[in-house]
């Protein structure tokens, strides 16, 4: 099992459309970025990637490659999932919370949920995603930004201890843990 923590803030800004899971939400700005600036999957992503040890958004999809820019967080993080997928990981569940001042969430909470389990093919019941102010304070309570968090626990399939995953990984081959179809089958 391995627990992993995102965070992702972005400006608001005017001429831009607003995204938080995958979602365009109505609003008079939107975040300021070089993807769509979907903060909410950007914490998932950074959650995921830091509970296997894989680095970052910025690492797997910097801001200076043209190929990203305007690019939907969703199709991001369904390269996570196929890269987590790659490496022997499967998402146990995810607990995300949106800081904004602005606009209400509550009425999109279930779609970005819909957006999350099905870019990473899991249920829908392991996602979470909760809304909050700031009650005016900090720059996300003067409407100055929106803020996201997440956490994840990924677990692997193959029953490995933290100690046989990075061999597995390399080798892409399973020494006999058990927990495969067939002592050492491949991962």
């Amino acid at each position: 099992m391995r627990v992993g923590t995102g965070y992702d803030v972005h400006r608001l800004t005017e001429d831009r459309e607003l995204i938080l899971g995958g979602v365009k939400i109505p609003y008079e700005k939107g975040l300021l970025g070089h993807s769509d600036a979907d903060v909410l999957l950007h914490a998932v992503m950074d959650a995921l990637l830091g509970a296997a040890a894989l680095g970052d958004i910025g690492k797997h999809f910097p801001d200076s490659n043209p190929e990203f820019k305007g690019i939907s967080s969703v199709i991001l993080l369904k390269k996570v999932g196929n890269l987590l997928e790659g490496k022997g990981f499967l998402v146990e569940n995810i607990d995300a919370t949106i800081v904004a001042q602005a606009p209400k969430l509550r009425p999109y909470i279930d779609t970005m949920r819909e957006n999350i389990a099905e870019a990473l093919e899991m249920d829908i019941s392991c996602v979470s995603v909760k809304a909050t102010t700031e009650e005016g304070l900090g720059f996300t309570g003067a409407g100055e930004g929106i803020a996201a968090q997440a956490v994840c626990m990924l677990t692997s399939p193959f029953d490995l201890t933290a100690r046989q995953v990075p061999a597995v990984q390399e080798s892409g081959r399973c020494e006999g843990c058990g927990g495969c179809a067939g002592r050492g089958g491949k991962a």
